[in-house]
């Protein structure tokens, strides 16, 4: 069910993302940003999740009137980063209790298509996340928005197969279509953007949306796809253990 604004208006949503390297924030009424922030790694290479997402937060709340003019509180849910999936989830968590103000959860996968789809290219799009390890997040939507490929994690040689295979080529954009552009433009007529055009990073004004719509999960539950290193860590040690 959509969110119901206020007596002035529109709900208010302040939407947030800390999946990828970037720490994007986003104040958003009624399909108008008020606010936007998107910061890029610092100045040691390292996201700046930890020490800039609240002040992006409070950069856009301020932009929203303040916290007593916000309906919601919206943030990307992964897949992605299981540091910065932990200070997102846990900033909206927190939100939630000081401020009074419900919260939603968005597939960061979702708001990745959304933007690719808010560029005007036609037909279906592609999301394609670095997953690490040598792997990417991705998922696949129609030119509707509906999801065609559930999110996934795979290689990137098996997805350029599974592109391979599709009747037209989608549009593809993301960090992990930029670090496996070769592997992936080898697939069907595959063309991905140039590195610095902005359709490869992930905006909040798509994680601000869908939840204003009512769209993505109210348990805030990270969608991790595989599980996070210090459980394969434990599970080794374990097995190390009974032998």
């Amino acid at each position: 069910m959509p969110v119901q604004g206020g007596e002035e208006g529109p709900p208010v949503v302040v939407g947030f993302d800390t999946a990828t390297p970037d720490t994007a924030a986003c104040a958003w009424r009624g399909g108008e940003v008020l606010e936007e922030v998107q910061l890029g790694l610092n100045e040691r290479g390292r996201p700046r999740h930890a020490a800039g997402l609240l002040a992006a937060v409070e950069r856009c709340a301020d932009a929203a009137g303040g916290w007593g003019s916000v309906d919601l509180v919206a943030v990307g849910l992964g897949p992605g980063s299981f540091t910065g999936l932990r200070v997102g989830i846990a900033t909206a968590k927190g939100l939630t209790v000081s401020a009074g103000i419900a919260a939603r959860g968005v597939s960061t996968l979702d708001a990745l298509g959304a933007g690719i789809a808010a560029m005007g290219t036609p037909g279906e799009r592609l999301a394609v996340l670095d997953g690490y390890r040598g792997e990417v997040f991705v998922a696949l939507y129609g030119a509707d928005g509906a999801t065609l490929w559930e999110p996934a994690v795979m290689r990137p040689e098996a997805l350029a197969e599974r592109l391979a295979q599709v009747s037209a080529p989608p549009s593809v954009a993301g960090s992990g279509a930029i670090r496996f552009r070769h592997e992936l433009e080898g697939a069907g007529g595959i063309r991905i953007p140039d590195d610095a055009d902005p359709v490869h990073r992930v905006a909040a004004r798509h994680i601000c949306a869908p939840a204003a719509a009512g769209k993505g999960s109210g348990s805030l539950e990270p969608i991790y796809l595989r599980p996070p290193d210090a459980e394969r860590w434990r599970e080794r040690d374990s097995f190390q253990r009974a032998d």
